[in-house]
C-alpha cells in the first residue's frame, strides 16, 4: 500500500508541478490568470505531499501541520481563477486577502496546543485527535468552506453566462458549459475528500487511504484535460465587464419607460438589423447597436432582454439564422457548404450554429435544406 501511495503520489505531484511551470512561464496576455490556476495546481501538489513528508520527519511537525491546513487556500484561490476568466477587468485588490481568514483562524488555533509544544506533545494531540476541538474546528470549517465556496463559484458562472447571453451575440457559450462541468468535478472530487477525511478519524482508516489513491490517480487526468480545454479556448468571455449588470436589477432600478418611446427604439432597432445588418459581425455587443442608433444601452439592454423576451444572444442569433434560411432556399447556392454559410452570417462555431438554428426551425440546417 505505502509503495503504491509513493508512486501515485510522486506522478500526481510530478505533473502538478511541470504544468504549473508552464502555466507561468507561457507568453500570455492573462498573467493573472495563469499564476492563479499555477498557483492551485502548486497548493494542490503540496495538499497530496503527505506520504514524502513523513519520511523526512519522524513523527508529526509543525511542516507537516502547515501543509494539511494549505488545503484552505485551494478553493478560494479556484474561486479567483473563475472570477479573472470571467471578467476582463479583474484585478488583484486588497479585499482577496479576506479568502485567507479560512487558513489564518485554523492555524492561529493550532499555536498553543500543536506548533509552539515540544514533539511528545504534538505526537499525544495526534493521537487523541478526536478529541481535539482544534482538529474537529479545522475540519468543520474546511467542510462548510467546501459548500461556501463552490455554491459561491457555480453562481458566478450562471451570473457570468447570463451577463453574456444579455450582452453578446459570440459562441463563447462552449467555454461556459466545460468550466461549468470542469466546477463540478471539483466539487464532486472535494465531496469525495471530505467522506476520506471522515474515514481517516474513524475505526477504518484503511478505507482513506484506498480512497486517497484513487484521488490521486483522477487528479492528473482532471488537470490535463482542463488545460486542453483552457488552451483551446484562451478567449473564455473575458469581454464580460464586472460593473454590468443584470436586466433584471436594471428593471427594479429604472422607471418605467412610456409605451410611445418603447415602440419608437423598436422601430428604430428593427429598422437598423434590417438594413445595416450588424449581426454580421461574430463579435457583435448591445454596445455596438446602442452607439449605431443612439439608444442608451441601459433602455436597450430592457428592451431587447425584457420587453422582447429575449436574450440579446437569441435576438441577435435570430437573424443569423433567417439570413441563413434564405441561403438555404437559394437554389443557385446548393454548392455553398453548411459551415461556409455558418460563418457568412455571423456564427463562428458549427455546435452554435447548429443548436440555434434546430431551436429557430425545429430542423437541423442540411435536413430544412433538403425540405425546401
Amino acid at each position: 500500500m505505502d509503495n503504491l501511495l509513493n508512486i501515485v503520489t510522486g506522478i500526481s505531484m510530478f505533473i502538478s508541478f511541470f504544468l504549473a511551470f508552464f502555466m507561468l512561464a507561457v507568453k500570455t496576455k492573462h498573467k493573472i490568470s495563469n499564476r492563479l490556476f499555477a498557483f492551485f495546481l502548486i497548493i494542490s501538489a503540496i495538499d497530496i505531499s503527505e506520504p514524502f513528508i513523513s519520511q523526512i520527519s519522524d513523527g508529526p511537525s509543525n511542516l507537516g501541520m502547515f501543509r494539511t491546513t494549505l488545503a484552505f487556500l485551494q478553493i478560494p484561490i479556484f474561486y479567483l481563477y473563475v472570477l479573472s476568466v470571467c471578467y476582463s477587468d479583474f484585478k488583484l485588490k486588497p479585499k482577496y486577502l479576506i479568502h485567507l481568514l479560512p487558513f489564518l483562524v485554523s492555524n492561529i488555533a493550532l499555536i498553543p496546543r500543536f506548533y509552539s509544544v515540544d514533539v511528545a506533545s504534538k505526537l499525544d494531540f495526534i493521537i487523541n485527535r478526536q478529541n481535539m476541538i482544534e482538529l474537529q474546528l479545522t475540519h468543520w470549517l474546511f467542510h462548510l468552506q467546501v459548500m461556501v465556496y463552490f455554491t459561491a463559484v457555480f453562481l458566478l458562472l450562471r451570473k457570468a453566462k447570463k451577463l453574456y447571453l444579455e450582452n453578446n451575440s459570440g459562441g463563447n457559450l462552449n467555454a461556459y458549459q466545460w468550466l461549468f462541468q470542469l466546477t463540478g468535478v471539483l466539487a464532486t472530487l472535494y465531496v469525495i475528500v471530505i467522506f476520506k477525511n471522515i474515514f481517516k478519524f474513524s475505526d477504518y482508516p484503511y478505507i482513506s487511504d484506498w480512497i486517497k489513491i484513487g484521488i490521486l490517480m483522477l487528479q492528473p487526468f482532471i488537470t490535463c484535460w482542463y488545460l486542453y480545454k483552457a488552451l483551446n479556448n484562451p478567449g473564455l468571455f473575458r469581454n464580460i465587464d464586472s460593473k454590468l449588470k443584470l436586466v433584471s436589477d436594471l428593471v427594479l432600478e429604472d422607471k418605467a419607460i412610456e409605451p410611445e418611446t418603447l415602440n419608437e427604439d423598436l422601430l428604430k432597432l428593427k429598422k437598423y438589423m434590417f438594413d445595416e445588418k450588424p449581426f454580421l459581425n461574430p463579435d457583435l455587443k448591445i454596445q455596438d447597436i446602442s452607439k449605431e442608433i443612439n439608444i442608451p444601452v441601459r433602455e436597450l439592454s430592457v428592451l431587447i432582454n425584457h420587453q422582447l423576451g429575449q436574450h440579446f444572444y437569441d435576438f441577435v442569433n435570430t437573424y443569423r439564422i433567417e439570413n441563413a434560411m434564405e441561403i438555404l432556399k437559394d437554389s443557385s447556392k446548393s454548392k455553398v457548404t453548411i459551415l461556409e454559410i455558418l460563418y457568412e452570417v455571423g456564427f463562428n462555431s458549427k455546435s452554435s450554429f447548429n443548436t440555434a438554428f434546430k431551436k429557430q426551425t425545429g430542423n437541423t440546417p442540411t435536413a430544412y435544406r433538403k425540405a425546401v
